[in-house]
């Protein structure tokens, strides 16, 4: 095992002052340069405390101890503040709750303080992460490497991770071809592209996908990236569909329902009729759908069961220890409304 003597030599410092920046001791200052080369040769080292190093080399599995704690990486409270991950949240917190796990949840910024992270990740003081938000390759890494991660509903399939969602390509193509059945060919893309480039997200490719498949044309000024913000799809659908009728789109895919909510209203201050002028269809089946005038045509995704099935995988892999990343897809259904 790792001792600190070998960091503080391999650094160049005194044990003191290693043990100083790893209990984050503020009785007195350590230069900043100094820190983070002591915390690369933490994690290079592979340090762990004594407390935990003790429990890695038990014999027994039955000493090996739980903290019965999750962490749940979202940034800025999006189980709170986002309906759609609400419902992910709610099924993985009741699930938890059921076996006498607790909910932690952190964000990215606090990944990217060392004390935290190596406290949270390092030192175990949880037995697994759920990841709602992306987290960048090296961290994912290094996190992985510790203890059990779960993906859920994000992008993390190409990830040697399990992970819990829906075939997003497969959803959006449908929807498409939705709208082609219904005899539209113009057709129009509203999504987003936080951490990634929209092109590259799979809702996007389905889109594009069943446009090439059904060889109609993909107009650039149709495809708006609205970074997921309902302000930015209201704007850019109001832009777009101001143009004249053999200008515009006569239906719109947008990637997410609250896209698709704002949109439309966009076309109502137009004086366009929904679906006669313009068609929308959205994806999320959130909650208002339904009672928006007219009523949105939508791909309904098992938010809540995507929840409990990532609890209780990583439960799983926490407690029966697989070596295996599961890649789980479950289910969605197309609900044709009135806005097609």
């Amino acid at each position: 095992m790792v001792r600190l003597k070998e960091i503080a030599e391999h650094v160049g410092v005194s044990i003191t002052t290693v043990s100083r920046v790893i209990k984050n001791d503020p009785s007195r200052n350590v230069n900043p340069d100094t820190k983070k080369k002591i915390w690369k040769a933490v994690k290079e080292l592979g340090y762990i405390p004594n407390e935990y190093a003790r429990q890695l080399v038990s014999s027994s599995a039955q000493e090996k101890k739980h903290t019965k704690r999750i962490a749940w990486l979202a940034s800025s409270r999006l189980a709170e503040t986002n309906p759609y991950f609400s419902k992910i949240y709610s099924g993985i917190n009741e699930t938890l709750n059921d076996a006498g796990y607790t909910l932690l949840l952190i964000s990215n910024e606090d990944l990217e303080d060392d004390v935290l992270f190596h406290q949270i990740i390092r030192e175990k003081e949880v037995d697994g992460v759920l990841l709602i938000d992306e987290v960048d390759d090296e961290k994912l890494t290094e996190i992985k490497d510790l203890i059990p991660v779960v993906g859920v509903d994000f992008n993390y399939s190409d990830h040697a991770i399990s992970t819990v969602d829906y075939d997003r390509e497969e959803a959006a193509y449908q929807a498409v071809e939705h709208l082609i059945t219904r005899g539209h060919e113009k057709i129009g893309f509203i999504g987003g592209g936080i951490g990634i480039e929209m092109t590259k997200e799979k809702r996007f490719k389905g889109f594009k996908k069943a446009m090439n498949d059904f060889e109609l044309a993909i107009e650039k000024h149709w495809i708006i990236n609205s970074n997921w913000c309902m302000e930015q799809s209201y704007l850019a659908a109001k832009k777009i569909l101001s143009e004249t009728k053999n200008n515009r789109p006569t239906a719109i895919f947008c990637a997410g329902d609250l896209l698709a909510i704002a949109a439309m209203r966009a076309a109502h201050e137009l004086g366009l009729n929904i679906p006669s002028d313009i068609a929308f269809i959205g994806i999320d089946n959130n909650e208002m759908a339904q009672y928006i005038v007219p009523a949105l045509t939508t791909i309904s995704v098992p938010q809540y069961e995507m929840g409990v099935i990532a609890a209780k995988t990583l439960m799983s892999q926490i407690e029966d220890n697989p070596n295996m990343a599961l890649k789980t897809l479950l289910p969605f259904e197309l609900l044709v409304r009135q806005s097609t």
